[in-house]
């Protein structure tokens, strides 16, 4: 907190002190495990976890949230992120230097793995801090992605002129959620198509989690006519298969179309949306006093195996976690890095050799096959 205070510019200070405050304060009920337990991601629990490579996200609430004027985005989000970034690589620099580093590029990768040490790749969560104009957005494309940003999830939690979002909030159903916050009928906005033209052009990975079906209509559409070989391969980095209601779920058709651009779907962690449509007796035994890793084996593997069954194989398949991303409560077993260790294992006993693929080798794919990162700047 306190290298977040200092690191930004002196006119910012006061606010971001309170900003801070109020994050980690909600962060005691609403995210971390126990209001004592601290955070789900650290170095420590990573290294301990088995962890080798992680996507370290920049995201900022309070900018999200600033729809007093409009819902169109303002100039200036984009700072914020930038700060976010030196913030943490200042921090891992300083305090984890023998044991991670944030890379801005696949090369990056690779000097990690030799050293030994866990590597950060920056990610972005909400295409509202790209720009406020088309041309501002292709701007923040160029920007973070020559500060190394691997992926932007262009759609987040409410609707910010970008791109149309599903519902996410864990205390509203999707009914509540469309008619407390309304949203437009389009997918994607002109500030939307901006950023996946100035992504494609980046070779920035495009994260399509949180979507609406209309917005991941209009993305796959964009795509198509900019990339008709299907070579730009998508994310949808904390998401799962679809077996109840929630549209934040995704549809077999859609993982069809991320499997077709040889892309990949991180399973989330949270209760809330992977045991949506999954069996009452087996929803009871995750949600029962004592549950461990062996109960969220059950759900967890329903989404392997359903995803398995829609694209033939498992190279579309990641682990996404979403941990330290307010998702309490985690599916049992689960609830930090340390946890990654045991899954792991868990997932060669079920999967065999095909484990390695969900669990590291799918991701590193397009993060060193696709992602170009601040290379080319």
């Amino acid at each position: 907190m306190w290298r977040l205070i200092t690191a930004r510019r002196e006119r910012r200070r006061l606010r971001d002190i309170v900003r801070a405050l109020l994050v980690g304060l909600a962060s005691l009920f609403a995210n971390y495990r126990s209001p004592f337990s601290g955070p789900r991601v650290r170095v420590e629990y990573m290294r301990e976890g088995g962890v080798t490579v992680a996507l370290s996200v920049l995201y900022s609430f309070f900018d999200e949230a600033d729809v007093i004027e409009g819902t169109r985005p303002r100039p200036g989000y984009i700072e914020s992120v930038e700060d976010q970034l030196k913030v943490v690589r200042d921090h891992v620099a300083a305090a984890h230097e023998r044991e991670a580093a944030v890379v801005r590029e696949p090369r990056g990768l690779e000097e990690a793995s030799r050293s030994g040490r866990l590597a950060l790749v920056p990610a972005v969560e909400g295409g509202f801090s790209l720009g406020s104009s088309p041309e501002k957005v292709t701007e923040g494309v160029k920007r973070l992605a020559a500060a190394g940003v691997a992926y932007v999830t262009l759609a987040h939690l409410i609707w910010r002129g970008v791109a149309t979002d599903a519902p996410a909030l864990p205390f509203m159903s999707d009914e509540e959620y469309r008619h407390w916050l309304p949203q437009p009928e389009e997918g994607l906005s002109d500030l939307g198509r901006a950023a996946v033209e100035a992504m494609v052009a980046e070779r920035m990975l495009i994260d399509v989690s949180h979507m609406s079906e209309r917005s991941l209509r209009d993305t796959f559409a964009l795509l198509d006519r900019l990339d008709p070989d299907q070579s730009v391969p998508v994310l949808a980095t904390h998401a799962g298969y679809r077996f109840g209601s929630q549209e934040y779920m995704l549809s077999p058709e859609t993982i069809e179309r991320i499997a077709q651009r040889g892309g990949v779907v991180g399973l989330i962690f949270a209760q809330h949306q992977v045991d949506d449509g999954i069996p009452t007796p087996t929803v009871r035994r995750i949600k029962s006093k004592g549950a461990r890793l062996g109960e969220s084996m059950e759900i967890l593997c329903r989404h392997v195996d359903a995803i398995h069954d829609v694209t033939g194989s498992h190279r579309h398949t990641g682990i996404g976690s979403d941990l330290d991303g307010f998702i309490k409560p985690t599916l049992p077993g689960l609830q930090d890095m340390r946890d990654m260790a045991a899954l792991e294992a868990a997932l060669r006993d079920r999967y065999g050799e095909d484990a390695e693929l969900i669990c590291s080798q799918n991701a590193l794919r397009l993060l060193s096959g696709y992602w170009r990162g601040g290379a080319g700047h």
